[in-house]
C-alpha cells in the first residue's frame, strides 16, 4: 500500500482528493491537514510515501515545506496557480495538478508516482500475481490472465481466460490486491481487467469470454470514472 498525506487549506479540495484516493485500492490515506506546520509534524512521525499538497497556504507554502525537508517523500502539487510549475518540477515534484482536478488526471499522476517508486514495474509491489484460497489450497493467479471478477455475497468468481476460480473473499479485500492501473471496479458486483475491454456500449462493457461477447453492466456510481479513462485514451 502507498501511504498518502493530503495538505490543503481548502476544505473542499481536501474532500475531493480524499474521494479520489478512496477510489484507488493501493492508496491508503494516513492523514489530511489544512496547513504545512501540522503536515510537518505528521511527516516526522509517519512513514509517508506520497503527498498531495497545495502551494499557496498560510504560515508556510507547499514549496517552503518541501524545501525544509531533508528527505521528502514523493509529492504532487495540487494548486490553482500555474506560475509555480517550473519551480515545482525543479524540486522534483512527481506531477503538478491544476485545480479543478479531474479524476483521470489525478489517476495519471498516481501512476507516475508509482513509476517513480519502482521504475521497473510502475508498482510498489513488483509481483505480477497473487494467491487466493480456494478448494482448500492457495491458487496462484497472474493479473494478465484475469478477464473480470464477479462478487456474490461473501464469494468472488475470478474469471480467467481459461477456467475460473471461486474464492471465499470480499470484493473490497480482493480489489486491494489488484494494481489500479490494470483493474477497475465498474459495478458493485464487477471488477474488470481494463486491457481486456473490447468495447463500451451504453451502460455495459463488452469482454470476449470463451470466444463469445460477454456483457458486463456499468454501475451508475462508476460510469463517470470509466468514461474519463476511455476519453483519455481515445484517438
Amino acid at each position: 500500500m502507498i501511504k498518502t498525506l493530503i495538505i490543503d487549506d481548502e476544505p473542499l479540495a481536501l474532500d475531493i482528493i480524499e474521494t479520489y484516493i478512496d477510489k484507488i485500492p493501493d492508496l491508503e490515506l494516513v492523514a489530511k491537514c489544512d496547513n504545512a506546520i501540522e503536515a510537518n509534524e505528521i511527516l516526522q512521525k509517519e512513514d509517508i510515501d506520497l503527498v498531495f499538497l497545495d502551494i499557496q497556504m498560510p504560515q508556510m507554502t507547499g514549496i517552503e515545506l518541501i524545501k525544509s525537508l531533508s528527505h521528502p517523500p514523493k509529492f504532487v502539487f495540487t494548486t490553482a496557480y500555474t506560475e509555480y510549475a517550473v519551480e515545482g518540477f525543479e524540486l522534483n515534484a512527481v506531477d503538478y495538478l491544476v485545480k479543478p482536478i479531474a479524476f483521470d488526471r489525478f489517476f495519471k499522476a498516481v501512476n507516475k508516482a508509482k513509476e517513480a517508486m519502482d521504475p521497473k514495474t510502475g508498482q510498489t509491489n513488483s509481483d505480477d500475481f497473487f494467491f487466493v484460497k480456494a478448494d482448500k489450497k492457495l491458487i496462484k493467479i497472474h493479473f494478465n490472465e484475469i478477464l473480470y471478477i464477479e462478487g456474490l455475497k461473501d464469494y468472488v468468481i475470478i474469471k480467467k481466460e481459461v477456467g475460473r476460480v471461486i474464492a471465499l473473499q470480499t470484493m473490497k479485500s480482493l480489489q486491494s490486491k489488484l494494481p489500479s492501473d490494470l483493474f477497475m471496479r465498474v459495478h458493485r458486483s464487477f471488477i474488470v481487467n481494463i486491457g481486456k475491454i473490447k468495447a463500451v456500449v451504453g451502460n455495459s462493457i463488452e469482454i470476449v469470454e470463451s470466444g463469445k461477447p460477454k456483457s458486463i453492466p456499468i454501475g451508475k456510481n462508476y460510469k463517470d470514472d470509466l468514461i474519463k479513462i476511455v476519453e483519455s485514451n481515445k484517438l
